[in-house]
Formats: structure tokens, C-alpha cells, sequence
């Protein structure tokens, strides 16, 4: 199975990021190598994902902690199990629950193999997750990711294109496809320019966030 990269692996990416992209260097000057984000490939790394889509991070971990006392082991059983008006309770929209559900239903059918995205050619990996409903090319590139593949890159991602913005000094963001070209000359460790570029702007925020006393009024 694919395996996170290493210390060294992620040492030498960043290095030739940097040599090809100056925000990327400033961003590797100011955090160094980032923390590679992964964890187990499973449903419920998926469905924590369509979770925390499109609402602020502060209400998608309220509404996942909800979920996860509520259901116990997030799982397609426990997810088909649940009513709507549970998953509901728990502070999910409609549509994300019917999302929810249509992901777990490719899964418990076998239309969507999970170890078989883990393992294979990345864009065979991503062509299974994205023919699943509920699967957009973000979260199948965020899947992606998790899986430690190092060339996959969640294009439209706001967060990495204020990053970018800031930290080459732009007036306005770049729109979703320029950046996405932009990202092809980072191939292929796209994937790492990600991590670099979220690891600064989280960064930011949090000196922010101190500086301003922890939100105190």
C-alpha cells in the first residue's frame, strides 16, 4: 500500500519547489518541512471530509464530534443505519447526508473499492473515487493526499490560493483554473506544495489569532 512520505523524501521536494517557485521558498523559509497530512484510507476518512465541505472549521468539528458520539464508529453500516433525522440531529445538511450515503452504498456494493484506490495508478484512483455521487475532483485529490500520493493537488482549494496570494505579495487570488495551471509547474510534488502552502497560512492565522489576545474582544 502507498505509504506517507518520509523526512527525507519531503526535505528534497520542498528543496525543489523551492528552486522552481519563489512563494514556495518563502513559505519553506518561514515553516520548514511540513507535516504530512494522512491517516488510515477508509470510509470514514471520506465522510469527515464531506463533513467539513464548504462550512467554517470551527462548525464542521463541532458537527463531526456530534456525529461520531452520536454513531459510535463512523462506518457505511453505521451512516446506512442512521435515520435522517438523526443524521440530521447531528447537524448535517440534506444533501451532504444523501452524499454520505451514496459513498457508503458504492463501498458496501464494491462499485467503489477503497483498497484498490489506495493501491493503484493515480489517475485510475481518481476516475473510481469521482464516479462515486457525492465525490468531486476536491475531495477525490484530498483523498488522494491522505493516501501520501505526492503529485495530488485539491485544485479550487481556497485556503491554498490565499496562501499563494499572500505570499507573493498579490492583490487578488489567482482564479481556480490559472492556479490549477500554475500548479503543473510544481508537478511532481504538487502534493507538497499543498502541504507547504496550508503549514504557512495555518501558520499565519495562528500568530494572528495569538496576536489579537485568542479572539478576546
Amino acid at each position: 500500500m502507498t505509504q506517507p512520505p518520509g523526512p527525507d523524501e519531503l526535505l528534497d521536494a520542498c528543496n525543489w519547489l523551492s528552486q522552481r517557485d519563489a512563494a514556495l521558498a518563502r513559505a519553506f523559509t518561514a515553516y520548514g518541512v511540513p507535516d504530512w497530512r494522512s491517516g488510515t484510507p477508509d470510509y470514514a476518512v471520506i465522510a469527515r471530509m464531506i463533513a467539513f465541505q464548504q462550512i467554517t472549521t470551527k462548525a464542521a468539528r463541532s458537527i463531526w464530534s456530534r456525529v461520531e458520539t452520536e454513531l459510535g464508529t463512523v462506518s457505511t453500516q453505521s451512516v446506512l443505519a442512521a435515520s435522517e433525522e438523526t443524521l440530521r440531529g447531528c447537524g448535517l445538511s440534506r444533501p451532504k447526508i444523501r452524499h454520505l450515503r451514496s459513498i457508503a452504498e458504492a463501498v458496501e456494493s464494491g462499485a467503489l473499492d477503497l483498497v484498490r484506490v489506495h493501491t493503484a495508478d493515480m489517475d485510475a484512483a481518481r476516475k473510481e473515487l469521482v464516479a462515486v455521487k457525492g465525490i468531486g475532483p476536491w475531495t477525490a485529490d484530498l483523498f488522494l493526499l491522505n493516501c501520501g500520493r505526492l503529485d495530488a493537488f485539491p485544485a479550487g482549494d481556497v485556503g491554498l490560493m490565499e496562501a499563494y496570494r499572500l505570499l507573493s505579495d498579490a492583490e487578488v487570488r489567482h482564479e481556480s483554473r490559472d492556479f490549477t495551471a500554475l500548479a503543473d509547474s510544481w508537478r511532481p510534488y504538487r502534493g507538497v506544495a499543498a502541504h507547504l502552502l496550508w503549514a504557512w497560512i495555518n501558520a499565519e492565522r495562528a500568530k494572528a489569532y495569538a496576536a489579537d489576545g485568542g479572539g478576546s474582544a
